[in-house]
């Protein structure tokens, strides 16, 4: 299985997006809320370079933003 981790905050929508296709397709993730968690925000920007989220660690490869394509060819869900 793959080792999923989320960057996000609560008030992103398309965070919400792309927790609830992991959620929909039964893939057990890490939620970070880099809004109150400085050490989750640092580790997100050395990851993507940027502050935007959402960002999706799947297995090492960073996506960036709600890209359902490239998380389901990562995740190998359809």
């Amino acid at each position: 299985m793959a080792q999923v981790t989320v960057y996000s905050t609560l008030s992103c929508p398309w965070c919400k997006k792309a927790k609830q296709l992991l959620d929909t397709n039964r893939i057990a993730y890490t939620n970070l809320d880099v809004a109150s968690d400085a050490a989750a925000r640092k580790e997100m920007v050395q990851k993507s370079g940027q502050l935007g989220v959402p960002v999706i660690d799947i297995d090492g490869k960073i996506v960036v933003g709600y890209d359902e394509a490239e998380m389901k060819k990562l995740l190998h869900i359809q």
